[in-house]
């Protein structure tokens, strides 16, 4: 089955129910999206399919055939996105496991918002923070929207 990956053609021949995270991470070898609870509950996990975010834990990967899958190396290669300089420029990782599906997941809030309020952020960043550090999430969302 093909699908683009980063931007480029892939031709996965290995079984279509496979979780497309591990197709990424064990197959096409890129680490950046993390495995976390396993369940789509964290957010760990989080990719774009087609611009959408996306939990990819318990995503076979016969969903993606024919779309668009964008892990954190595709987001950009070297950390130009607006919202990786202001994660840098706000300090927001702690142990930053989850950072990796908190910046997909804030990529795609400034798509569907460009000028996110505080609501708008509450109610579309559900991914988990185990070191807690939303509010230093929040002002780099602000940040990278200001940008």
């Amino acid at each position: 089955m093909q699908f683009h990956l980063n931007g480029r053609p892939v031709d996965f021949d290995g079984d279509k129910q496979t979780p497309l995270l591990w197709v990424i991470r064990d197959w096409a070898q890129l680490t950046g999206t993390k495995y976390g609870c396993g369940i789509a509950q964290c957010g760990a996990c989080t990719v774009h399919i087609d611009g959408a975010p996306t939990r990819s834990c318990v995503l076979p990967v016969e969903a993606v055939e024919g779309r668009k899958v964008t892990t954190i190396e595709g987001l950009s290669k070297d950390r130009s996105h607006p919202i990786q300089k202001a994660w840098i420029e706000k300090d927001v990782p702690q142990c930053g496991y989850c950072q990796s599906g908190m910046i997909m997941a804030a990529a795609a809030l400034l798509q569907e918002f460009p000028k996110p309020t505080d609501s708008q952020i509450n109610d579309t960043m559900t991914n988990l923070c185990r070191c807690a550090t939303y509010h230093r999430i929040r002002e780099a969302i602000h940040a990278a929207a200001n940008a």
